[in-house]
């Protein structure tokens, strides 16, 4: 995530990046909306990095994004798809299982 987090950065420098956490991890989605928010940040869009769509991208992420916008209704919460959905990423990914070393 953290890669992922560096490379939007480079993409689109000047572009507020946080990284959050359903489980096992800090921070969580609720610390991380703070801090973009302290800093003035009023549209979020929150990328869900998941390969599938389990129980936390079907039913977690989207009770804590509506949290959050009960919470923040001055701000905006975009809530993309899984990326693991992106038929995008699924042909690189298929590219990478059919390369040779």
């Amino acid at each position: 995530m953290q890669a992922v987090a560096r490379q939007v950065s480079e993409n689109a420098p000047g572009t507020p990046v946080a990284c959050a956490y359903l489980e096992l991890s800090t921070p969580d989605l609720s610390s991380a909306c703070q801090e973009l928010l302290a800093h003035g940040v009023r549209t979020i869009t929150i990328v869900p990095l998941f390969l599938g769509v389990g129980k936390h991208a079907r039913e977690d992420l989207p009770l804590l994004v509506a949290g959050l916008r009960a919470a923040h209704p001055d701000t905006v919460f975009e809530l993309r798809g899984a990326v693991g959905e992106d038929t995008r990423l699924i042909a690189l990914l298929a590219q990478i299982a059919i390369e040779r070393p």
